[in-house]
């Protein structure tokens, strides 16, 4: 499990590169955006964890330019109490994110626990879904909306797979928050729900694919007829 962390605080990544090899993780740390792309492109990351706060392009562009050409899975790095930097970071793809300051076990949670998720789906036996137009294959990770290929991150994709999966049920955001990020959904967490925002965004499929059931969760439905 080999991380690339982007910040420009020094001392931070220090802290953490000591602490995270501890944890049984292997880390290597870049301070400016530009190196960051240059490193990413070369492959072999498995997670980023970036700040939004960077010189020259910030971390909200780095994002930008990761999602255009990787799905890797991204920790994003806000600002305690800069809710709009979660939620823009959220919108434009990242899996998670941690406001600063933060404790280090904290950042190692919620790693494993994207990497807990990555591996229960890679010890599934590849299956093909379907429901409502939208087919999922587990195995390939590709996705498609009226036979239009749909790119989603790593995280969209699984919410998408439980979401169908249990398509004409309605599943709760704790449920959904525990099963996929491993922890209870806090009063102004917005996770989940950006990302089903996104995922609604990316489908674009001129219906009613995923309904939000107020108060509760999201339903995705199981056909135009059961729509109707």
């Amino acid at each position: 499990m080999h991380l690339l962390l982007i910040d420009d605080d020094k001392e931070l990544c220090a802290l953490l590169q000591k602490f995270l090899r501890r944890e049984a993780f292997s880390l290597e740390f870049l301070h400016t955006g530009d190196d960051a792309m240059q490193r990413i492109r070369k492959g072999g990351i498995d997670l980023v964890v970036l700040d939004v706060m960077l010189p020259g392009i910030d971390g909200f562009e780095v994002l930008r330019r990761i999602r255009r050409e990787n799905s890797v899975p991204v920790i994003m790095l806000t600002a305690r109490g800069e809710d709009i930097d979660r939620i823009v970071g959220l919108e434009l793809g990242a899996d998670d994110y941690l406001p600063k300051p933060f404790n280090p076990r904290e950042l190692a949670a919620r790693i494993r626990s994207i990497f807990r998720r990555i591996q229960a789906s890679a010890d599934q036996p590849a299956e093909r879904l379907e429901a409502n137009a939208v087919t999922l294959d587990t195995g390939s990770r590709e996705v498609s909306c009226d036979g239009r290929r749909v790119e989603l991150t790593t995280l969209e994709f699984d919410i998408l797979e439980v979401l169908i999966r249990s398509a004409g049920r309605v599943l709760t955001r704790d449920s959904l928050m525990k099963g996929l990020y491993g922890r209870e959904a806090g009063p102004y967490d917005r996770s989940i729900d950006m990302h089903i925002s996104n995922l609604r965004r990316k489908l674009r499929a001129g219906r009613t694919l995923i309904r939000t059931v107020r108060g509760t969760g999201y339903q995705f439905i199981r056909s135009a007829e059961a729509q109707a």
